[in-house]
């Protein structure tokens, strides 16, 4: 797990594990970033499944009532399936455009 944190935003990648287990260590030490914008890229798992993203739906839940954005990178999935509670990019610049758009509506009270 490489953590990266740049100004309000934190990415972590996965850098090992395969995606549930990657969840497991990240659930872990969540309080440690529950502050801060999260970048969480899953691009190192090829074989990664909706159910792997659907792993992050309640930690997405908490971190938006915290006002903060939660955005996954997974460049191999169908982003069609993923469910709308969820925000899943293929990249991470478009991550941090996410969540550039994000604390912008956040300023303007949305």
């Amino acid at each position: 797990m490489k953590v990266e944190r740049k100004g309000h935003t934190t990415t972590i990648r996965n850098t090992q594990y395969n995606t549930a287990e990657f969840f497991l260590k990240l659930n872990n030490e969540y309080n440690s970033y529950k502050s801060q914008n999260l970048i969480i890229d899953l691009s190192y798992d090829k074989a990664i499944t909706m159910n792997d993203i659907k792993l992050f739906g309640d930690m997405t839940k908490s971190h938006k009532k915290e006002k903060k954005s939660l955005v996954l990178v997974a460049d191999n999935i169908n982003f069609n399936d993923v469910p709308a509670k969820l925000t899943v990019v293929p990249t991470i610049q478009e991550a941090h455009d996410i969540i550039e758009m994000e604390e912008i509506e956040r300023d303007l009270g949305f």
